[in-house]
């Protein structure tokens, strides 16, 4: 079981991570997109922050779901919107929920999933943060089916997300700034892509602690 405490570290690890790296994604930004992706990301978590204390009793849904209306109302750019549906999305799959099954954690990662792919219009390929969430979500789920415990299967999501993050740097961007860049933005690695493999990474390394 993942507690409300659990997702509570993570919000907070991926925050930290945010901030460690946010000179990082903003300098990814810069080749391909407004070269704010960093800023906007670290400044809109740490709002998440200031705001958890006031959810911290409430489930697990309602916590999710305040996280996406501070990051839609802070962060700029195309970015508050897309990780604003994705936890928003996320929180609806688990609503009214104190803890969550490895069943529970598959629905919330999905549907966090689809509401990125349904609000950008993107899919694999367009060299976005889709690139990483979905053989993340695949792995996830094929690790499940196979019998192996939520852990070892978000090893799997992980793994495959820093691949599908690398995986950026030769694709044309079809979607967002870096799509009217054309063939310029070849050889770069996506800076959507690379938040999205940093909040999967700090879900997994908040589970193994």
């Amino acid at each position: 079981m993942v507690t409300k405490d659990q997702i509570v570290q993570w919000l907070q690890a991926f925050a930290t991570l945010l901030e460690q790296n946010k000179d990082y994604l903003t300098e990814l930004d810069s080749e391909i997109g407004d070269a704010d992706h960093g800023i906007n990301m670290d400044r809109g978590f740490k709002k998440v922050m200031s705001q958890l204390s006031s959810v911290a009793d409430k489930d697990i849904g309602s916590i999710l779901k305040t996280v996406s209306m501070t990051l839609i109302s802070n962060v700029g750019g195309a970015s508050g919107p897309l990780y604003g549906t994705l936890f928003l999305r996320a929180g609806t799959a688990v609503a009214d929920k104190q803890e969550l099954t490895d069943e529970d954690m598959a629905k919330l990662l999905q549907a966090g999933l689809d509401g990125v792919k349904e609000r950008g219009k993107a899919q694999l390929g367009d060299k976005t943060m889709v690139d990483v969430l979905s053989p993340a979500v695949t792995n996830f789920h094929q690790a499940l089916n196979e019998g192996k415990n939520a852990i070892t299967a978000l090893q799997q999501a992980v793994t495959a997300a820093e691949q599908g993050m690398k995986d950026t740097i030769p694709m044309l961007a079809r979607k967002g700034r870096a799509s009217y860049l054309g063939e310029r933005s070849v050889g770069h690695q996506d800076p959507g892509a690379t938040s999205s493999y940093l909040m999967l990474k700090s879900l997994l390394a908040t589970l193994e602690s």
